[in-house]
């Protein structure tokens, strides 16, 4: 018997940018602190919050058809608190407001209120663990009802939220890059940590007591999405970009590491990190298989 995804590319699409968007927030808000001399670096992460998760919520529009034939329909998505979509939508509403008030200030040059940040970062934080958790309450899919699931998407999208304020800092204010050691430093950990959780999540999904959970896992691993979790998600989105920020980081002479190749190397490790967020992302959606009863006949 086969079974077809529930959700696929599109759903993908609004778990990643959601995530990055409240990711790179997460980012300018620690540039603030550990380099407010990054101040073009600080405002990309701002620009990019706002824009991604503004994208990614048109995707899911889009993606709702029946609730773009009856709009009212969305009004209902808040009717509800003891339900996790509606805290989601309370999060990515109040997220929205918050980071595109910060964008407009520091686009105009404007002081952004540290308080506002830090609430646009704990929003960000908020908007990223939601995107787990609204699939962990379908609780017949061992692979997304698992407590590790939050943790990953959340480790993930600050992982992505900083590639993506770094890929662009490369292109256009490379000088800033030189100086921020301590965020690509921290960056650094992020495959690593998120390594340790993927393979902890496969672990607990396959000894689950569940056929299903087993399954999901073996489709990941040796199954249909062998080539694409091995290759896309692991090398390209974990271990290269790990081995290429080791060598940079730790072994390549300072000269080096502020040359403008060194810039494109790690251009090409935070191209990785995007490319395998969002793989993780559509790989959970896809490779996931339900619990399934059978019922004898009386």
């Amino acid at each position: 018997m086969t079974f077809e995804p529930i959700w696929d590319v599109i759903i993908a699409c609004y778990l990643f940018l959601a995530g990055l968007g409240g990711g790179a927030f997460i980012t300018s808000t620690f540039l603030r602190w550990r380099h407010p001399e990054a101040v073009n670096m600080i405002r990309i992460g701002r620009v990019i919050a706002p824009v991604v998760v503004m994208i990614g919520l048109v995707l899911l529009m889009f993606d709702a058809t029946a609730g773009l034939q009856n709009p009212l329909r969305f009004a209902l998505l808040l009717t509800n608190f003891g339900s996790v979509m509606t805290w989601g939508v309370v999060f990515l509403g109040a997220f929205m407001v918050v980071s595109l008030v910060v964008a407009a200030l520091d686009l105009t040059r404007r002081r952004v209120p540290f308080p506002l940040d830090l609430a646009g970062a704990v929003l960000g934080l908020c908007v990223a663990v939601y995107t787990g958790c609204l699939l962990g309450v379908c609780k017949t899919f061992p692979l997304w009802n698992n407590a590790m699931l939050p943790i990953l998407f959340l480790v993930s999208a600050v992982s992505t939220g900083m590639a993506a304020v770094l890929v662009v800092a490369i292109v256009k204010h490379p000088e800033e890059f030189n100086r921020v050691g301590v965020l690509k430093k921290f960056h650094f950990c992020l495959p690593i940590i998120e390594l340790v959780l993927v393979a902890s999540l496969l672990f607990v999904t396959a000894n689950a007591a569940s056929v299903a959970g087993w399954n999901s896992v073996m489709q990941l691993v040796a199954g249909d999405y062998v080539l694409a979790f091995w290759f896309l998600f692991v090398l390209v989105g974990l271990v290269g970009p790990t081995a290429l920020e080791t060598w940079l980081l730790f072994f390549s002479p300072r000269e080096f590491e502020e040359s403008r190749r060194a810039h494109w190397i790690s251009f090409a490790s935070d191209a990785g990190v995007l490319v395998g967020g969002f793989v993780l992302r559509l790989l959970v959606l896809v490779a996931a298989l339900p619990v399934t009863m059978t019922v004898p006949w009386l």
